[in-house]
């Protein structure tokens, strides 16, 4: 059965990051003869009908017809975050990375059907939080904002502030047996297991 995009929520995919780990641009870096970006580009575009990207390289993404942000609180993930939740015109957005080689729509659209009673939805994994693969709600506005302007740029230091329904393995795991929904790529050996992954 086709899922009908969600017109009440937008995607956010972050693309400010620098990179410094990898060496290179990671964002269009090809897994299975496909761009990182784009793989999560895919995905969101099945999910959702709004789609932003954040981050101050407007030039790297014009082809793709997208709005493209820069960042209010520049130089970490949180102020992605924040940038991308502060100019939603939706109460509520789903944020990715623009590193995830395996995003799932089946775990993306689960995590938004627990928003509801909650200022966020957060994957719980075995290796912690997963906080940019997740559901964020314009109440988490104040508290980041308070966190971004004291210098604290951890997103984990929100949760205590907001409410969150954790996600845990066992609940994904009818959507992602093999949990690859939240690998992402930093560094050089990272893009190669996955890129051998994809050649067996």
């Amino acid at each position: 059965m086709t899922v009908p995009p969600e017109d009440n929520i937008t995607g956010v995919i972050l693309v400010g990051g620098k990179s410094r780990r990898m060496g290179r641009d990671k964002v269009f870096l090809e897994i299975g003869g496909k761009p990182l970006f784009e793989r999560v580009l895919e995905v969101f575009s099945e999910c959702f009908t709004r789609v932003v990207l954040v981050g101050d390289r407007e030039e790297r993404f014009a082809a793709y017809g997208l709005p493209c942000l820069p960042d209010l609180y520049p130089g970490s993930a949180l102020g992605g975050l924040y940038t991308g939740l502060f100019h939603a015109t939706t109460e509520q957005i789903f944020v990715s990375s623009c590193d995830l080689p395996f995003p799932n729509k089946d775990v993306l659209r689960y995590l938004c059907s627990l928003r509801e009673c909650s200022d966020a939805v957060v994957p719980a994994t075995t290796h912690g939080y997963e906080p940019l693969f997740a559901v964020y709600s314009k109440k988490c506005l104040d508290p980041m904002k308070c966190l971004l302007e004291n210098g604290n740029y951890a997103i984990h230091d929100l949760y205590p502030r907001i409410r969150v329904r954790c996600v845990a393995n066992e609940e994904l795991r009818q959507f992602d047996r093999e949990e690859k929904s939240f690998v992402n790529l930093n560094t050089p050996a990272q893009f190669d297991r996955v890129q051998q992954e994809f050649s067996i």
